[in-house]
């Protein structure tokens, strides 16, 4: 009845608030504001500054940015019963005063420092009082014409209520609940690569949760995968950031709560909507997320749809290659959509639809050889995958991948044939010395397997739905290969 976004198979956060503690004082606040929220702890709850926020919190809304400066934003003005004092005050980075425009307390402003500065704003003799503690990547963003929505206290998690994470839509509501169906994520521009990785593992829709701990939840779906390290940034609530070296390199992040940054985890983006979904999430199962930007894969798709999809964007597209419209796009630069964005254009590369062709894989009976061939022919990051042709003779073509992902994923034998079916895709597993060669052929034989290998040397893991099309291509060419969704 809300039109809520929600995937399928998610699982959805409910809320249950005690109602003793929804308007309880809090050390913790979430300000929300037009570009995002961040949160702020009281320094000294004691504190004649710190009593004031308390009592007029709930009254900042819509509270407009009056300046902003490389040292500091000011939100105001509003009326306080503050005595300011004469003279400068020391701000560290991240912190919060009030400060009285002119030496009246009636033009009371609430001042956020952005670097470690000595500065007059009519501070009364306590100075700061707060610090931001998370979202502060929402800070430099801030501007004039922005404003303070709303701050609200923030309830320790545990005693906030009862937190319930279910897949079952039938489950009874009591009034006042709040929902929770998806987490949404802002992309963080300082990481180009990482943002094409957050949207690999997240291609359906979801994170999937493999752990939870205290302070995180990780999806190790692609552990094991090489990421470029770009972003060294704090990990506060919120945060979504990738491993990128050691045994767990390649397994996604998302904080529940703060943490240290590490030189060996590269900070993606950040939560912007549903972080108590995560919260509640629970092993084993996924959740929906969304990201802003959506991204910008244009693999896959036609010429004449990709330039009807970047003119929508305000992105100028030009072609090469085979440059009709039918033809089917293989490549793009920039190849990240970061990249793309920035610089405001994208150039395809398209092939004939004879180059393209669609396969079908076995991901229930042989799914481990289907990650090494997902790896090496690119199926793993991008919906269009590449093939270059070995040889070919008689009924039989042979691949060898570009990229030799043998020297780190296994192939034992799995799905073994005991005759080999025309278009089936086979991949000699490690029972011989050819590991890794994949191969199809257009008509059946009870001798040898697709790569002309000993059935028990060969492992079957989908099969190519246009067969006919394998008679265009010559040794040395490349074939394309994409993969038919689930739901076609």
């Amino acid at each position: 009845m809300s039109n809520a976004p929600y995937r399928k198979g998610t699982a959805v956060g409910i809320l249950v608030e005690k109602e003793d503690l929804r308007s309880q004082a809090s050390v913790e606040y979430l300000v929300k504001t037009s570009k995002g929220e961040f949160r702020i702890e009281l320094l000294d709850e004691s504190s004649p500054s710190s009593k004031r926020w308390i009592s007029i919190f709930k009254d900042l809304i819509d509270l407009p940015v009056r300046w902003a400066s490389k040292d500091a934003l000011a939100f105001g003005p509003f009326s306080t019963d503050m005595v300011p004092v004469r003279g400068t005050c020391d701000m560290d980075v991240f912190t919060l005063l009030f400060g009285a425009g002119g030496g009246d307390a009636a033009n009371t402003h609430l001042i956020i420092s952005k670097t470690r500065h000595t500065a007059e704003y009519g501070a009364p003799d306590e100075g700061i009082f707060a610090r931001v503690i998370s979202g502060k990547h929402v800070l430099p963003d801030l501007v004039r014409g922005d404003r303070i929505i709303s701050a609200e206290p923030v309830i320790e998690w545990e005693k906030a209520g009862e937190h319930i994470s279910t897949t079952d839509l039938s489950f009874k509501l009591e009034n006042g609940s709040k929902i929770f169906t998806y987490v949404e994520i802002e992309i963080d521009s300082q990481a180009p690569q990482g943002a094409e990785f957050f949207f690999a593992v997240t291609r359906d829709g979801t994170f999937h949760i493999d752990f939870v701990s205290s302070s995180f939840i990780s999806d190790h779906r692609f552990q094991g995968e090489m990421v470029t390290y770009e972003n060294f940034e704090s990990r506060s609530t919120g945060s979504v950031f990738v491993r990128t070296v050691g045994y767990g390199a390649g397994k996604l992040y998302i904080s529940t709560n703060d943490r240290t940054s590490s030189i060996m985890h590269s900070l993606i983006g950040h939560v912007v909507k549903g972080i108590e979904l995560a919260r509640m999430a629970k092993s084993g199962q996924k959740i929906m997320v969304e990201s802003i930007p959506d991204p910008i894969m244009l693999l896959g798709k036609t010429n004449a749809d990709a330039e009807d999809e970047m003119q929508a964007l305000g992105i100028g597209l030009s072609r090469e290659g085979y440059v009709d419209d039918n033809g089917f796009i293989v490549k793009q630069f920039p190849a990240t959509t970061i990249e793309i964005m920035m610089e405001g254009k994208v150039s395809v590369q398209g092939v004939d639809p004879d180059k393209l062709v669609t396969v079908e894989l076995y991901d229930d009976i042989a799914p481990k050889t289907l990650d090494f061939f997902r790896h090496a022919v690119g199926l793993q990051y991008n919906p269009v995958g590449v093939l270059p042709v070995m040889m070919t003779y008689e009924n039989t073509h042979i691949f060898k991948a570009e990229k030799p992902a043998e020297s780190y994923k296994e192939i034992f034998p799995e799905n073994t044939p005991e005759k080999t079916i025309a278009g089936e895709i086979g991949i000699t597993n490690q029972a011989a010395k050819r590991t890794g060669m994949i191969g199809v052929k257009t008509s059946d034989d009870d001798l040898f397997g697709p790569t002309g290998e000993r059935f028990a040397s060969t492992n079957i893991v989908g099969r190519i739905l246009d067969i006919d099309k394998l008679a265009h291509f010559r040794d040395g060419e490349f074939m394309y290969i994409i993969e038919r969704s689930k739901e076609e």
